[in-house]
């Protein structure tokens, strides 16, 4: 029997990479490199610089469940995890980690550029080590600081095609950055007992859940807010603002129905909307892109 349940299928190996969550990070990757250009991505950035960053977002990933294989056998949502159910053993999912990790790097720094692998690579740690290892422990307000490195990708899909930091892309990086807290704690609300047999110092379970449903609203206002930044820089055009207007207002709803506290399903519901907001937004503001603000820039079109 244990002999059996040391054997992993190729499903398992790709459920340690987080397949869900990488492919949302490459949708923001993918759009901040066609932001970055007027016209078309050079075909070399758009594929090897989406699968150096999907193999690292995928090593950070695996990390996260060798380091928490004993928080996720506490909790019904992780429980049956491959490192934590036993499918996967410890030594197996490290050596898968440091494969992706530097094939991931290898690819950015031989066929990318050395800013895009740098910037991935602090991403990686910042997830993986500084977040998982010490942050996610220590404090509440874990998912504000460590949220930085789940922020960067539209950033290093910028630098994959410039190859540098422009503030067009840090602007995709604080919506992002803002957008994560509301995101997670809505489900922190909802997985509250959990959390809190697995001893992580998640909000609600630390500060209750009203306290924590008063500052979902209060951060959904400042991404509300932080959206209309590309708007106002002149980075995106009206189709954009129309969109984020609307997002932004579906968003305030569910905040606002989770501060009530009427539903008991709020906070998966929220949670569910709030992965809908972030790709529509970078959706709309793809769009936006090239309907609407490269056509008002290009020579012989402006008014």
């Amino acid at each position: 029997m244990e002999l059996e349940m040391s054997k992993a299928g190729w499903q398992d190996y790709l459920e340690l990479t987080k397949p869900k969550v990488v492919a949302l990070m490459i949708l923001t990757a993918i759009i901040g490199m066609f932001l970055a250009v007027p016209g078309m991505v050079p075909l070399p950035a758009l594929l090897f610089g989406n699968l150096g960053i999907a193999l690292c977002a995928g090593s950070a990933a695996a990390i996260n469940h060798l380091v928490d294989r004993h928080v996720d056998m506490r909790m019904a949502r992780t429980f049956n995890r491959p490192v934590a159910a036993g499918r996967v053993e410890p030594r197996q999912a490290l050596v898968f980690a440091a494969v992706l990790g530097l094939s991931g790097m290898a690819i950015l720094l031989t066929f990318v550029n050395a800013v895009t692998a740098w910037l991935t690579l602090a991403s990686l740690i910042g997830y993986a080590v500084i977040y998982t290892l010490f942050l996610k422990r220590a404090t509440p307000q874990n998912i504000v600081i460590g949220g930085l490195a789940g922020a960067a990708p539209p950033l290093l899909g910028w630098t994959a095609v410039t190859g540098e930091i422009h503030g067009h892309a840090l602007l995709l990086v604080l919506i992002i950055f803002a957008w994560t807290p509301p995101h997670f704690w809505a489900l922190a609300v909802h997985r509250k007992k959990e959390y809190a047999n697995a001893k992580i110092p998640m909000l609600p379970v630390t500060h209750g859940e009203q306290y924590t449903r008063l500052h979902i609203l209060l951060y959904t206002i400042m991404l509300v807010v932080v959206s209309l930044l590309p708007f106002i820089t002149a980075m995106s055009g009206w189709l954009y603002l129309l969109g984020a207007l609307v997002l932004g207002a579906g968003f305030l709803y569910w905040a606002l129905v989770m501060l009530i506290g009427r539903n008991a399903s709020a906070g998966m519901d929220t949670f569910r909307y709030s992965i809908i907001y972030l790709m529509a937004l970078f959706v709309i503001m793809l769009v936006d892109h090239y309907l609407v603000t490269v056509p008002v820039f290009l020579p012989g079109t402006a008014q």
